[in-house]
């Protein structure tokens, strides 16, 4: 079988790569990295390996790679083919490669390719396969060949992958943990069911559980750990005060998950001590900086601060270690980082609860409050 996916960086040759490749995909790699796409097809394979102590390495074969800017037709001739197209390019890029995939869409219903088709968007993102189609369908003309033929599951995916450098472009290291589950009700393609894959009714709970857990306590980390003085996460780890962080802030988004969705407590606590054991991961040295970077992000309304507050809020469930956490983000500053300077700027400019309103989308006095305390509190540490 073909799969087409777009984005040979880290993630898609480091996780989504491997996946199709154990389930015996022949796999194209689209993007506009020359030496990628260049060596992709030089070696027709890759190597992966996984960081613990045992170092296992993978190798990933049958691959080839196409620059979607040089050769946009050939892009469209793989997707007319392809039984299954997946991304990992990241949630701003997904319009930009709408139209080569109705293109591609458009040319299957010329042939008569009839086959169904599922397109997965492997993003960071809530809904990330329905964004996408929406963006295609606006280079459609009739959305007919479509809504017969084929789908757009949303996903969650969960892998550790480091900003590294090799001599060899397309190694890879990743963490040994990996989670990928897919929405079944959307699914077009019934006939494909992907080995280490989760397939589930309900996506949401899913997407949630990773977003408040991991998403969260990554940045939480990444956060507490700069605030301290510490460079990668392995390193803010080590520090009893930012692990407590941890812990408190992911009971918070625990008891949110299990009020909410109805995780089992046991289960989910476990599912916790394995996020912090992933965290501790001596073999993976992640940088603070590119887990910290676009804090107007990571402080929207939908993200994985403010959206858990909000509902923690509406269950009348704790969030102090959790808006303690906000406090800190509105203080952190790193002159690399553009949203971090710019939201710097905005404090010159704007009192606490104006910015707040602003950066949070939060309209409620209390909540507002609360955190404008925590910024006050941790402005007076920074200094």
């Amino acid at each position: 079988m073909k799969a087409v996916h777009f984005g040979a960086g880290n993630i898609g040759r480091g996780f989504i790569g491997e996946v199709l490749a154990e389930n015996e995909f022949a796999l194209t790699f689209i993007d506009v990295n020359d030496q990628l796409i260049s060596e992709l097809n030089d070696k027709k394979s890759y190597t992966i390996e996984l960081e613990d102590d045992n170092k296992k390495q993978i190798l990933v074969e049958n691959v080839c790679g196409i620059n979607s800017q040089k050769n946009p037709e050939q892009v469209v001739q793989a997707i007319a083919k392809a039984d299954i197209v997946t991304t990992a390019i990241g949630p701003k890029i997904l319009p930009f490669i709408a139209n080569l995939i109705a293109d591609g869409i458009q040319l299957r219903e010329k042939v008569g390719n009839k086959n169904f088709l599922d397109i997965i968007a492997c993003e960071n993102m809530i809904d990330g396969s329905s964004f996408l189609e929406k963006e295609v369908r606006k280079y459609l003309k009739s959305t007919d060949f479509l809504e017969s033929y084929i789908g757009f599951p949303n996903a969650a995916v969960d892998r550790i992958v480091p900003q590294q450098t090799h001599v060899d472009p397309l190694f890879v290291q990743v963490e040994p943990f990996k989670e990928w589950v897919i929405e079944e009700p959307k699914r077009k393609n019934k006939k494909i069911n992907l080995k280490g894959v989760l397939y589930v009714e309900d996506l949401e709970p899913y997407i949630e559980r990773k977003l408040f857990s991991v998403n969260t306590g990554h940045a939480t980390v990444a956060y507490t750990g700069a605030l301290l003085g510490y460079q990668t996460i392995d390193e803010a780890m080590q520090d009893s005060l930012v692990v407590a962080q941890l812990k408190a802030v992911l009971h918070e988004t625990g008891s949110l998950l299990v009020t909410k969705w109805g995780f089992d407590t046991k289960k989910h606590e476990i599912y916790i001590e394995k996020i912090i054991q992933r965290f501790q991961n001596k073999h993976i040295s992640d940088a603070i900086s590119r887990v910290a970077r676009t804090p107007l992000r990571k402080l929207g309304y939908q993200e994985r601060f403010t959206r858990p507050v909000r509902e923690l809020q509406k269950y009348h469930l704790e969030y102090y270690h959790l808006i303690a956490t906000m406090g800190i983000i509105f203080n952190y500053y790193d002159p690399n980082d553009e949203e971090s300077c710019q939201l710097q700027e905005m404090r010159t400019k704007e009192n606490f609860k104006q910015l707040i309103q602003k950066v949070t989308g939060i309209k409620d006095p209390v909540l507002i409050e609360d955190i404008k305390n925590n910024v006050v509190r941790y402005e007076k540490n920074v200094a």
